[in-house]
C-alpha cells in the first residue's frame, strides 16, 4: 500500500519486518492501534508533521489545544466554502436573468402630456394588488362616466416606490380622459406631464414582470440614465381574452 510505504519512508510507522525477497511490509497486531490513531488524526485534517508530534506523546491539554485550533480552521474553511457557494449561486442567477432579459427590447421615447383622472391608494401586501387596484379603477371609471366624460386610452398605474418594494405600496389607478372636468375627494384630475421614458413591453403572466424591470434598470445603468420619477405600467389589453400585455415606462434623464 502506497500510504504505508510513505509512512515507513518518513518514519511515522515502521513495519515490524520487511520480506527481503518481495519487499512486502509486515505489521504486528500491536501496531494497529497506532495506525488507527494516525488515520483518525488524518481524518480530522492534521498534517503528517502534526500527527508525528501527537504520536511522540502529547498531554491531553496539548492535544486539546491542537483540536481546538483545528476546529477553528474547519469552521473558517466551512464559512469560506459557504461564501463560495453563495457566489456561485448568485452568478447562476445572474446568468439566468441575463438570458431572460434578452427577451426584452428597451426604447427611449418622449410621451406627450395627458389629461388623467386618478385615485391614489396604499396597498398593504402585494397579493392584494389585483383586488384593490381593480376596485380603485372601478371608482375612477364610475366617476368619469358620472361626469359625462370618456376614457381616452388604456388605463395605467403609477407606482411611487421601486418595483422591488412589495409592502405598503403607494400607487395611483390612472385613466386618461377626453375632456377637462372637476375632481372629487377621492378622484383627482390633473395633467400627467410630458416625459422622456425608458420603455419596454411584457406579454404574459404578471409574476414574470420583475424580469422586465431588471432589464430596464440594467439598460439605464449601462446607458448612464437615472430615474427621475415614479414608474408607470400601461395595461394595453385589459378586458379582452388575449394574454396580458403591459408597457413599463421609467421617466429618465441623463446622469451627471
Amino acid at each position: 500500500m502506497v500510504t504505508l510505504r510513505h509512512y515507513d519512508e518518513i518514519g511515522l510507522l515502521k513495519p515490524g519486518r520487511i520480506d527481503e525477497s518481495t519487499g512486502y511490509r509486515y505489521y504486528s497486531v500491536s501496531q494497529l492501534d497506532k495506525l488507527n490513531h494516525i488515520l483518525a488524526l488524518k481524518d480530522l485534517g492534521f498534517s503528517l508533521d502534526q500527527i508525528e508530534k501527537a504520536l511522540q506523546g502529547l498531554s491531553p491539554e496539548q492535544l486539546g489545544d491542537m483540536l481546538r485550533v483545528k476546529h477553528l480552521e474547519a469552521q473558517q474553511q466551512l464559512a469560506d466554502e459557504q461564501a463560495r457557494l453563495r457566489r456561485i449561486r448568485d452568478r447562476l442567477n445572474s446568468i439566468d436573468q441575463e438570458d431572460a432579459m434578452t427577451d426584452y427590447e428597451v426604447v427611449l421615447k418622449t410621451v406627450a402630456p395627458q389629461l388623467v383622472a386618478s385615485r391614489m391608494l396604499t396597498i398593504s401586501t402585494n397579493h392584494e394588488v389585483p383586488e384593490q387596484l381593480g376596485t380603485a379603477y372601478g371608482d375612477v371609471y364610475g366617476y368619469i362616466n358620472a361626469q359625462g366624460a370618456h376614457d381616452a386610452g388604456p388605463c395605467l398605474a403609477i407606482w411611487h416606490q421601486p418595483a422591488a418594494i412589495l409592502a405598503n405600496e403607494v400607487v395611483e389607478a390612472v385613466v386618461p380622459i377626453d375632456r377637462p372636468m372637476a375632481g372629487s375627494g377621492a378622484v383627482k384630475v390633473y395633467e400627467l406631464p410630458q416625459a422622456e421614458v425608458a420603455s419596454s413591453a411584457h406579454v404574459g403572466d404578471f409574476e414574470n414582470l420583475t424580469r422586465l424591470h431588471a432589464t430596464l434598470l440594467s439598460w439605464m445603468e449601462s446607458n448612464s440614465y437615472q430615474v427621475i420619477g415614479p414608474y408607470r405600467e400601461i395595461y394595453l389589453n385589459e378586458g379582452d381574452d388575449s394574454p396580458s400585455s403591459v408597457e413599463v415606462q421609467y421617466p429618465v434623464a441623463k446622469a451627471h
